[in-house]
């Protein structure tokens, strides 16, 4: 996410030919950066379930880190299944538009779905960081509770 954020978009708008192929090429990018998403959640959840399955003391599953797993899955969702879709649908409705004040209003409403597509993203990337340090926490103090 860090680096779509920090190096992609910056270098789309300043390379491509326009906001309308370095938009369809960033939408491109962020379907590829869900596919991703969708898979480290299935790798985490597997993980978990193992852990639980197993019974292990070493690999106990706190119940913060399901928390944060289960808030990580949920916010991943509705920006998948729901607001990027729409953000799709209101981009290419955007570049369809002949009128300039119609092409406003498009862009305006597009732009109004991306932010919380992008403050969704950013705060799942914090909860990994902090899903990373519980379970550091975890392996480092076994006897010790998680954060």
């Amino acid at each position: 996410m860090a680096v779509l954020v920090g190096a992609v978009i910056p270098a789309v708008f300043n390379t491509f030919g326009g906001q309308d192929s370095g938009g369809l090429f960033l939408t491109r990018a962020f379907e590829g950066y869900h596919r991703f998403v969708i898979g480290a959640m299935a790798v985490l959840c597997a993980g978990s379930i193992y852990r639980l399955w197993s019974g292990e003391p070493a690999g106990a599953v706190g119940r913060g880190e399901i928390v944060v797993l289960a808030l990580m899955v949920t916010f991943a969702g509705v920006v998948i299944f729901t607001l990027h879709p729409q953000a799709a649908i209101l981009q290419a409705q955007a570049f369809a538009a002949q009128d300039d004040t119609a092409k406003k209003a498009a862009f305006e409403s597009l732009f109004r779905v991306l932010i919380p597509i992008r403050v969704l993203d950013i705060v799942n990337l914090v909860l990994g960081i902090l899903l990373i340090g519980m379970k550091s926490k975890r392996t480092l103090c076994p006897g010790g509770p998680a954060l």
